[in-house]
């Protein structure tokens, strides 16, 4: 495994074939920032596969005159591929026990809550199976005890789901929720921990689709708005 090309036939790489069709053009300059695809009715195509803090700035400034859509991969299902270099890299692979969902979008929309309603902003959530390289790094024993990600390479797509409004959210739940609820019943409707539920109840209450109409003891309660 040559370390040095992951980069270039990595996830991003691999998303952004998936994505871009005849006519399309890539990697072109809009307002002052290099976007991945514009397609040939001038919607913008942003391939994320890390966090979204780091393109808030960015999403802000595109979205005044422009559509834009973000497509952001999920790992249903990792193998880690650990590159031994004494071994002259050879490979160590084990399947990670986490399992992504769709619903863990929320981790990355609690960024940019305030634009799941703009009328020029789409999402574009992909579940994926995909290869996680690693080598390790004595100088960085804190984290994955040294061991530091080098590169992700899609095998394939698993699902999709877009979001257009953050009345989509609701299409997330697995069951009803009640017309006053909590983060609690939220879990419950979400089968999520209750801190992906708070985060959920977060995007849902900064842009517009609940709100807080009342608390049980210190607990918020919600409740949609029409």
């Amino acid at each position: 495994m040559d370390i040095g090309t992951l980069n270039e036939r990595g996830l991003h790489r691999a998303l952004k074939s998936h994505y871009i069709v005849d006519g399309d053009q890539e990697e072109i300059q809009v307002d002052g920032f290099v976007v991945d695809i514009v397609t040939s009715d001038r919607q913008l195509i942003e391939i994320q596969t890390t966090g979204f803090s780091s393109i808030k700035g960015k999403l802000n400034r595109l979205l005044e005159k422009n559509r834009v859509l973000v497509v952001h991969p999920i790992a249903g299902i990792r193998h880690i591929v650990k590159l031994q270099k004494e071994n002259n890299f050879e490979t160590v692979v084990r399947r990670s026990p986490k399992k992504g969902r769709i619903s863990h979008i929320v981790n990355e929309l609690v960024s940019i809550p305030d634009l799941l309603n703009h009328p020029n902003f789409s999402l574009e959530v992909v579940l994926v199976e995909e290869e996680e390289y690693r080598v390790f790094d004595p100088s960085r024993t804190r984290r994955r005890q040294g061991w530091t990600i080098v590169g992700r390479e899609l095998i394939r797509i698993l699902d999709t789901k877009k979001f257009q409004s953050s009345e989509d959210l609701f299409g997330l739940l697995l069951k009803r929720l009640p017309k006053e609820f909590t983060t609690a019943d939220l879990s419950i409707a979400l089968g999520e921990p209750r801190f992906i539920a708070q985060r959920f109840a977060y995007c849902l209450r900064k842009a517009g689709s609940a709100f807080v109409c009342g608390k049980n003891g210190n607990t918020l309660v919600y409740r949609k708005n029409k």
